[in-house]
């Protein structure tokens, strides 16, 4: 793991978005959370210090095991988005949102705002539904209860929004980029515009990460620059016979 951190540390940049997930088996002695692995088990305070030696400004942590849920108090931070799969150590059988998370990503229905991309809050909101609807096929008590955090205030949020305490970072970060116009073009002027279009997107999420620390004129002002960029790309992307 100290290995896999260190390549991670050494190869994102500061600009670049981390996303490190979590995947197998939790435990919980009724005081310590543990990530279980073949080797010796892994604490939040194991992960901690390889945390702390990513220079990447947006950290994302997926833990989807059992018993994840002190994983939120130990690792949230400024610049960091933590998600477990449970709300506490107690919360220790198997779960589902692991699997849900990654179908998220996939998945038609889990783009509510239908914008060709998935956000990280728009994947926790579908696998919290989507386990929900499965112990409720079953006909089972739920034993696992999702929790996010992207504040930095060690506490996770079991609904998370664009304007709720948590959420409002996870609403603009997402995996990859949306499926784009430019992979069904061959028109090279066309491919420029909107690769020039993403990159505008790009500087409009990020620059709403910083938003509560930035001047309320400073932030306005630069928001409507770029918006007015964007939407003459977009307007020159029509002209050129593109969407």
């Amino acid at each position: 793991m100290g290995k896999a951190f260190a390549t991670l540390a050494a190869q994102a940049a500061e600009d670049d978005t981390v996303m490190i997930v979590l995947f197998g088996h939790g435990s919980f002695d009724g005081k310590v959370a543990k990530f279980n692995l073949p080797g010796p088990d892994m604490t939040p305070e194991d992960f901690a210090p390889l945390l702390a030696k990513l220079k990447s400004k947006r950290v994302v942590f997926v833990d989807t095991t059992s018993a994840s849920g002190p994983f939120i108090e130990a690792l949230s931070g400024p610049g960091r988005t933590i998600v477990t799969a449970t709300r506490n150590g107690a919360e220790r059988f198997a779960t589902l949102f692991g699997r849900f998370f990654v179908d998220a990503f996939t998945a038609e229905a889990a783009d509510a705002d239908r914008n060709g991309r998935v956000s990280l809050l728009e994947a926790f909101a579908f696998a919290k539904r989507e386990v929900a609807n499965a112990y409720e096929r079953e006909g089972l008590l739920m034993t696992e209860h999702a929790l996010l955090d992207d504040n930095g205030d060690r506490e996770g949020s079991a609904d998370p929004g664009p304007q709720a305490r948590d959420g409002r970072v996870a609403a603009v970060l997402s995996l990859g980029q949306p499926a784009s116009a430019a992979a069904s073009t061959a028109d090279p002027k066309l491919r420029a515009l909107y690769a020039e279009r993403q990159a505008l997107e790009q500087r409009i999420e990020s620059l709403k990460l910083l938003k509560d620390s930035m001047d309320p004129d400073r932030y306005a002002g630069e928001l409507e620059k770029l918006l007015t960029d964007l939407a003459v790309k977009s307007r020159q992307i029509r002209e050129a016979g593109g969407r």
